[in-house]
């Protein structure tokens, strides 16, 4: 993946988080064709505002979690494009494209006949809209209902809503298959997620903190941003983490900005934070925390895996 600053990172989670309200298609849940065959989809389909005639066969993703969404409902071979960051799965036709700075004329240069977008940035809606080029905005997911409506949502247009009612439904059975055992502690184990080593966090009213908070964990972001002017994704201070004591540190920033359990235990000051002197600094992989697509539930296992080995 490129290199992206912990300050851009946080500041495009921050963005996508705080466009969920206003642009999140809503739509109900159709019953899969008969035999539940996706070959049979029924076109027209229609989803929120959208509509398609027919079949999409060349989707322009510019959303790394929508390609995963894409790939996992069965629609990769109709996927002819995707942004620069969409790395996953690796057969993912990469290409130049921003999803962060979406430039029409260059979407428009693949002939698309479907367009997902995370984000408006430089209202593309509208741009792709009066080129006739049907777009769905899939913006950052605050909850796991969220990720399911979206996954459900594409495979109804790319004409896949089985495959995409099997893919939620794995989902909903992993995660409560992951949780069901938790350990019960009269006081929660506290944690500090890190987006970059400039200590930019996740508060628990983020999609990733909603996931910390299925694991059962206590976050120390949450009083950085009480108010929520930092759209969820504070900066915190060394001194507030290492007052804060947290149980875990976990590294969404090992990718990005090779920070490990090595790098977070040379800091200045945290030699007497338990999760240093625990050894309980977990390393993420960067994509995987970042996105909202169906590899979420293996991030809910590794912080699950994590904090149950420490006694309740």
């Amino acid at each position: 993946m490129s290199r992206r600053t912990p300050r851009l990172f946080a500041a495009a989670l921050a963005v996508g988080a705080l466009l969920l309200g206003g642009c999140a298609e809503k739509t109900s849940n159709d019953t899969p064709a008969a035999g539940g065959s996706s070959a049979a989809a029924a076109f027209p389909v229609t989803v929120g505002k959208l509509t398609l005639e027919k079949r999409p066969e060349k989707i322009v993703s510019l959303s790394p979690s929508a390609t995963e969404m894409l790939f996992a409902v069965g629609a990769g071979k109709q996927v002819t494009a995707v942004d620069d960051q969409s790395n996953y799965p690796p057969e993912a036709p990469k290409s130049d494209l921003s999803g962060y700075q979406p430039n029409a004329e260059a979407i428009v240069g693949r002939s698309p006949d479907l367009v997902v977008l995370a984000n408006d940035t430089n209202k593309i809606v509208d741009q792709l809209t009066a080129l006739k080029i049907p777009v769905l905005l899939t913006p950052a997911a605050t909850t796991l209902d969220d990720t399911y409506q979206q996954i459900t949502d594409l495979g109804k247009l790319t004409g896949h809503p089985a495959e995409a009612d099997a893919v939620t439904k794995k989902m909903k059975d992993d995660v409560a298959a992951i949780t069901k055992d938790l350990p019960q502690r009269a006081k929660k184990l506290t944690y500090y997620h890190e987006l970059g080593p400039e200590l930019y966090s996740a508060t628990s009213k983020t999609f990733i903190g909603s996931i910390y908070a299925l694991a059962g964990l206590q976050n120390i972001a949450d009083p950085a941003d009480a108010d929520g002017k930092n759209g969820g994704y504070p900066q915190l201070s060394q001194e507030v983490i290492v007052k804060a004591n947290p149980d875990f540190v976990f590294l969404a920033d090992t990718k990005c900005c090779k920070q490990t359990a090595e790098t977070v235990k040379a800091r200045s000051g945290w030699a007497g934070v338990t999760a240093v002197k625990n050894n309980q600094i977990v390393a993420l992989d960067d994509d995987i925390a970042s996105r909202w697509g169906p590899r979420v539930v293996d991030l809910l296992k590794v912080i699950v895996d994590a904090t149950a080995k420490v006694p309740a």
